[in-house]
Protein backbone atom coordinates (compact mmCIF):
# COMPACT_ATOMS: atom_id res chain seq x y z
CA UNK A 1 0.00 0.00 0.00
CA UNK A 2 1.28 3.46 -0.93
CA UNK A 3 2.13 5.70 2.05
CA UNK A 4 -0.45 9.01 1.74
CA UNK A 5 1.59 11.84 3.00
CA UNK A 6 -1.22 14.65 3.66
CA UNK A 7 -3.38 15.75 6.67
CA UNK A 8 -2.42 16.04 10.19
CA UNK A 9 -0.20 13.73 12.34
CA UNK A 10 0.61 14.31 15.82
CA UNK A 11 4.31 14.72 17.02
CA UNK A 12 2.86 12.76 20.10
CA UNK A 13 3.99 13.64 23.56
CA UNK A 14 5.61 10.25 25.26
CA UNK A 15 3.74 9.73 28.54
CA UNK A 16 5.22 8.85 31.59
CA UNK A 17 4.53 7.83 35.41
CA UNK A 18 5.92 9.61 38.74
CA UNK A 19 8.12 6.33 38.91
CA UNK A 20 9.56 7.33 35.08
CA UNK A 21 8.32 4.39 33.25
CA UNK A 22 6.11 4.43 30.07
CA UNK A 23 2.22 5.56 31.05
CA UNK A 24 0.72 3.56 28.17
CA UNK A 25 -2.77 3.95 29.97
CA UNK A 26 -2.76 7.88 29.38
CA UNK A 27 -0.61 7.35 26.13
CA UNK A 28 -3.70 5.07 24.91
CA UNK A 29 -6.20 8.31 26.78
CA UNK A 30 -4.31 10.62 23.99
CA UNK A 31 -3.77 8.29 21.17
CA UNK A 32 -7.64 7.93 21.38
CA UNK A 33 -8.62 11.72 21.60
CA UNK A 34 -5.80 12.12 17.73
CA UNK A 35 -7.89 9.22 16.30
CA UNK A 36 -11.48 10.54 17.62
CA UNK A 37 -10.48 14.07 15.89
CA UNK A 38 -9.34 12.33 12.69
CA UNK A 39 -5.95 12.91 12.83
CA UNK A 40 -4.32 11.29 9.60
CA UNK A 41 -0.92 9.90 11.13
CA UNK A 42 0.79 9.35 14.04
CA UNK A 43 5.04 10.53 14.60
CA UNK A 44 6.32 8.44 17.49
CA UNK A 45 9.83 9.52 19.16
CA UNK A 46 10.19 12.76 17.80
CA UNK A 47 11.32 16.21 19.45
CA UNK A 48 7.87 16.31 21.62
CA UNK A 49 8.30 12.57 21.88
CA UNK A 50 11.83 13.15 24.38
CA UNK A 51 12.78 10.88 21.80
CA UNK A 52 16.73 11.49 23.40
CA UNK A 53 15.78 9.98 26.25
CA UNK A 54 14.27 6.80 25.63
CA UNK A 55 16.02 3.62 25.57
CA UNK A 56 15.36 1.10 22.33
CA UNK A 57 13.20 -0.96 24.13
CA UNK A 58 11.00 1.59 25.05
CA UNK A 59 10.74 3.07 21.58
CA UNK A 60 9.72 -0.60 20.73
CA UNK A 61 7.34 -0.90 23.38
CA UNK A 62 5.57 2.57 22.25
CA UNK A 63 6.10 1.63 18.45
CA UNK A 64 4.35 -1.90 19.00
CA UNK A 65 1.93 -0.61 21.46
CA UNK A 66 0.84 2.43 19.08
CA UNK A 67 0.51 -0.07 15.86
CA UNK A 68 -2.04 -2.20 18.50
CA UNK A 69 -4.12 1.25 19.75
CA UNK A 70 -4.70 2.53 16.13
CA UNK A 71 -5.54 -0.66 14.54
CA UNK A 72 -4.46 0.02 10.87
CA UNK A 73 -6.52 3.21 11.05
CA UNK A 74 -3.93 5.76 10.11
CA UNK A 75 -0.12 5.00 9.97
CA UNK A 76 2.58 4.94 12.70
CA UNK A 77 5.59 6.78 12.17
CA UNK A 78 9.36 6.25 14.20
CA UNK A 79 11.58 8.87 14.12
CA UNK A 80 15.59 8.21 13.95
CA UNK A 81 17.55 10.37 15.69
CA UNK A 82 20.79 8.64 16.30
CA UNK A 83 24.24 9.56 16.32
CA UNK A 84 25.94 7.47 13.92
CA UNK A 85 24.95 5.65 10.88
CA UNK A 86 25.22 1.76 11.89
CA UNK A 87 23.05 2.65 14.65
CA UNK A 88 20.62 4.56 12.66
CA UNK A 89 20.40 1.71 10.35
CA UNK A 90 19.58 -0.65 13.57
CA UNK A 91 16.77 1.73 14.92
CA UNK A 92 15.01 1.99 11.08
CA UNK A 93 14.99 -1.96 11.10
CA UNK A 94 13.73 -2.32 14.46
CA UNK A 95 10.73 0.09 13.74
CA UNK A 96 9.93 -1.32 10.44
CA UNK A 97 10.51 -5.06 12.88
CA UNK A 98 7.90 -3.29 15.53
CA UNK A 99 5.14 -2.64 12.29
CA UNK A 100 6.02 1.07 11.90
CA UNK A 101 4.31 2.17 8.55
CA UNK A 102 7.20 4.93 8.30
CA UNK A 103 10.08 6.56 9.36
CA UNK A 104 11.18 10.33 10.02
CA UNK A 105 14.90 10.74 10.07
CA UNK A 106 17.05 13.81 11.27
CA UNK A 107 20.35 14.34 10.33
CA UNK A 108 23.36 13.05 12.49
CA UNK A 109 22.81 14.09 16.26
CA UNK A 110 25.57 15.59 18.18
CA UNK A 111 28.20 15.66 15.04
CA UNK A 112 27.37 18.39 12.70
CA UNK A 113 28.11 16.76 9.28
CA UNK A 114 28.28 18.61 6.24
CA UNK A 115 26.63 18.12 2.79
CA UNK A 116 28.09 15.09 1.78
CA UNK A 117 28.06 13.54 5.05
CA UNK A 118 24.21 13.92 5.67
CA UNK A 119 23.09 12.72 2.04
CA UNK A 120 25.01 9.54 2.77
CA UNK A 121 23.76 9.05 6.88
CA UNK A 122 20.49 9.71 4.66
CA UNK A 123 20.63 7.23 1.78
CA UNK A 124 22.67 4.63 4.30
CA UNK A 125 19.36 4.22 6.19
CA UNK A 126 17.21 4.19 3.46
CA UNK A 127 18.84 1.56 1.53
CA UNK A 128 18.41 -0.79 4.49
CA UNK A 129 14.83 -0.31 4.97
CA UNK A 130 11.91 -0.90 2.79
CA UNK A 131 9.96 1.72 5.38
CA UNK A 132 8.85 5.12 3.44
CA UNK A 133 10.88 7.54 4.87
CA UNK A 134 10.41 11.26 5.81
CA UNK A 135 13.37 14.01 5.84
CA UNK A 136 13.34 16.05 8.84
CA UNK A 137 14.95 19.33 7.81
CA UNK A 138 15.35 21.83 11.19
CA UNK A 139 18.24 23.52 10.48
CA UNK A 140 17.16 26.25 12.93
CA UNK A 141 17.07 23.51 16.08
CA UNK A 142 19.30 21.29 15.05
CA UNK A 143 21.87 23.12 12.97
CA UNK A 144 22.04 21.25 9.47
CA UNK A 145 19.88 22.51 6.40
CA UNK A 146 19.15 19.97 4.11
CA UNK A 147 19.38 21.93 0.70
CA UNK A 148 17.48 21.38 -2.26
CA UNK A 149 20.69 20.37 -3.62
CA UNK A 150 21.33 17.43 -1.20
CA UNK A 151 17.35 16.48 -2.10
CA UNK A 152 17.99 16.43 -5.71
CA UNK A 153 20.76 13.44 -4.81
CA UNK A 154 18.35 11.86 -1.87
CA UNK A 155 15.50 11.46 -4.17
CA UNK A 156 17.07 8.89 -6.14
CA UNK A 157 16.36 6.38 -2.97
CA UNK A 158 12.77 5.74 -4.10
CA UNK A 159 11.55 5.78 -0.58
CA UNK A 160 12.73 9.02 0.18
CA UNK A 161 8.88 10.53 0.05
CA UNK A 162 8.63 13.09 2.01
CA UNK A 163 10.08 16.51 3.46
CA UNK A 164 9.23 17.97 7.33
CA UNK A 165 9.69 21.49 6.40
CA UNK A 166 10.69 23.18 9.48
CA UNK A 167 13.26 25.98 8.35
CA UNK A 168 10.41 28.47 9.47
CA UNK A 169 10.77 29.95 5.35
CA UNK A 170 7.10 29.50 4.05
CA UNK A 171 8.89 30.49 0.78
CA UNK A 172 10.11 26.97 0.78
CA UNK A 173 7.06 25.34 -0.22
CA UNK A 174 7.00 27.27 -3.12
CA UNK A 175 10.76 26.68 -4.07
CA UNK A 176 9.60 22.65 -3.52
CA UNK A 177 6.73 22.68 -5.54
CA UNK A 178 8.82 24.17 -8.50
CA UNK A 179 11.32 21.71 -8.37
CA UNK A 180 10.16 18.63 -7.37
CA UNK A 181 6.77 18.76 -7.85
CA UNK A 182 4.97 15.26 -6.54
CA UNK A 183 8.06 13.74 -6.27
CA UNK A 184 8.76 14.99 -2.40
CA UNK A 185 5.86 15.73 -0.49
CA UNK A 186 5.53 18.62 2.39
CA UNK A 187 4.58 18.22 5.87
CA UNK A 188 5.17 21.64 7.32
CA UNK A 189 6.62 20.93 10.61
CA UNK A 190 6.44 24.33 12.40
CA UNK A 191 2.85 25.18 13.80
CA UNK A 192 2.90 28.73 13.76
CA UNK A 193 3.40 29.22 10.56
CA UNK A 194 1.17 25.78 9.36
CA UNK A 195 -2.16 27.65 7.54
CA UNK A 196 0.24 29.35 5.99
CA UNK A 197 2.40 26.42 4.56
CA UNK A 198 -1.01 24.74 3.82
CA UNK A 199 -2.27 27.35 1.88
CA UNK A 200 0.82 27.74 0.03
CA UNK A 201 0.70 24.06 -1.08
CA UNK A 202 2.24 21.98 1.90
CA UNK A 203 0.16 18.59 1.72
CA UNK A 204 0.08 18.38 5.59
CA UNK A 205 1.02 19.54 9.04
CA UNK A 206 2.95 17.47 11.68
CA UNK A 207 1.65 19.19 14.54
CA UNK A 208 2.50 19.99 18.43
CA UNK A 209 -0.25 21.43 19.57
CA UNK A 210 -2.21 18.87 18.59
CA UNK A 211 -1.48 16.64 20.96
CA UNK A 212 -3.72 18.87 23.45
CA UNK A 213 -6.30 20.60 20.92
CA UNK A 214 -6.56 17.67 18.37
CA UNK A 215 -9.76 19.01 16.78
CA UNK A 216 -9.22 22.54 16.51
CA UNK A 217 -6.13 21.57 14.78
CA UNK A 218 -7.89 18.64 12.42
CA UNK A 219 -10.63 21.62 11.78
CA UNK A 220 -7.98 24.32 10.40
CA UNK A 221 -6.87 21.63 7.87
CA UNK A 222 -9.93 20.32 7.23
CA UNK A 223 -11.22 23.76 6.71
CA UNK A 224 -8.77 25.17 4.29
CA UNK A 225 -8.36 21.86 2.65
CA UNK A 226 -12.50 22.69 1.26
CA UNK A 227 -11.37 26.26 0.58
CA UNK A 228 -13.54 27.46 3.75
CA UNK A 229 -10.36 29.83 4.52
CA UNK A 230 -12.32 32.06 6.55
CA UNK A 231 -13.32 29.52 9.10
CA UNK A 232 -9.95 28.45 8.97
CA UNK A 233 -8.07 31.53 9.66
CA UNK A 234 -10.53 32.23 12.31
CA UNK A 235 -9.60 29.10 14.22
CA UNK A 236 -6.08 29.85 13.62
CA UNK A 237 -5.94 32.88 15.24
CA UNK A 238 -7.86 32.15 18.45
CA UNK A 239 -4.80 29.10 18.51
CA UNK A 240 -2.04 31.00 17.95
CA UNK A 241 -1.54 32.11 21.22
CA UNK A 242 -1.16 28.06 22.03
CA UNK A 243 0.63 27.53 18.77
CA UNK A 244 3.46 29.42 19.86
CA UNK A 245 4.23 27.50 22.77
CA UNK A 246 5.75 24.90 20.55
CA UNK A 247 8.05 27.21 19.33
CA UNK A 248 9.92 27.79 22.45
CA UNK A 249 12.92 25.64 24.15
CA UNK A 250 10.42 24.52 26.93
CA UNK A 251 8.21 22.97 23.81
CA UNK A 252 7.49 19.25 25.90
CA UNK A 253 6.66 20.91 29.11
CA UNK A 254 4.23 23.52 27.75
CA UNK A 255 2.54 20.89 25.65
CA UNK A 256 2.53 18.63 28.79
CA UNK A 257 0.88 21.39 30.66
CA UNK A 258 -1.76 22.10 28.10
CA UNK A 259 -2.83 18.15 27.81
CA UNK A 260 -3.23 18.41 31.40
CA UNK A 261 -6.03 21.31 31.10
CA UNK A 262 -7.70 19.33 27.93
CA UNK A 263 -7.62 16.37 30.26
CA UNK A 264 -5.60 14.12 27.79
CA UNK A 265 -1.79 13.95 29.26
CA UNK A 266 0.37 14.41 32.62
CA UNK A 267 2.92 17.34 33.27
CA UNK A 268 5.31 14.03 34.09
CA UNK A 269 8.65 14.90 31.77
CA UNK A 270 12.12 12.63 31.74
CA UNK A 271 14.95 14.47 33.52
CA UNK A 272 17.20 16.53 33.19
CA UNK A 273 13.60 17.86 32.26
CA UNK A 274 11.47 19.56 34.76
CA UNK A 275 8.05 20.64 34.84
CA UNK A 276 7.52 24.24 34.61
CA UNK A 277 7.67 26.21 37.17
CA UNK A 278 7.71 29.69 38.93
CA UNK A 279 7.00 32.91 36.40
CA UNK A 280 7.00 30.53 33.35
CA UNK A 281 5.01 28.59 34.34
CA UNK A 282 2.18 31.15 35.53
CA UNK A 283 2.54 32.95 31.48
CA UNK A 284 1.89 29.63 30.06
CA UNK A 285 -0.96 28.68 32.67
CA UNK A 286 -2.10 32.33 31.66
CA UNK A 287 -1.98 31.66 27.90
CA UNK A 288 -3.78 28.33 28.33
CA UNK A 289 -6.64 29.47 30.57
CA UNK A 290 -7.11 32.25 28.18
CA UNK A 291 -7.19 30.11 25.55
CA UNK A 292 -9.43 28.06 27.23
CA UNK A 293 -11.93 30.95 28.16
CA UNK A 294 -12.84 31.62 24.43
CA UNK A 295 -12.23 28.25 22.62
CA UNK A 296 -14.17 28.15 19.26
CA UNK A 297 -16.71 26.40 18.92
CA UNK A 298 -16.07 23.78 15.47
CA UNK A 299 -18.17 23.26 12.27
CA UNK A 300 -18.68 19.40 11.60
CA UNK A 301 -15.22 19.63 9.89
CA UNK A 302 -15.51 15.58 9.08
CA UNK A 303 -18.17 16.05 6.53
CA UNK A 304 -17.27 19.01 4.93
Amino acid sequence: MKFIWEGIMPAVTTKFTKDDNLDLIMFETNIKAQLDAGVHGIVLGGTLGEASTLSYAEKQVLTEATVDMVKDKVPVLMNIAEQSTKTAIEAAQNAEKAGASGLMMLPPMRYKSGDKETVEYFKAVANNTSLPIMIYNNPVDYKIEVTHTMFDELLKCENIEAVKESTRDTTNVTRIKNRFGDRLKIMTGVDTVALESLLLGADGWVAGLVCAFPAETVAIYELQKAGRIKEALEIYRWFMPLLELDINPKLVQNIKLAEVYTGIGTEYVREPRLPLFGEERKQVIGVIENSLKTRPTLPDYKNL
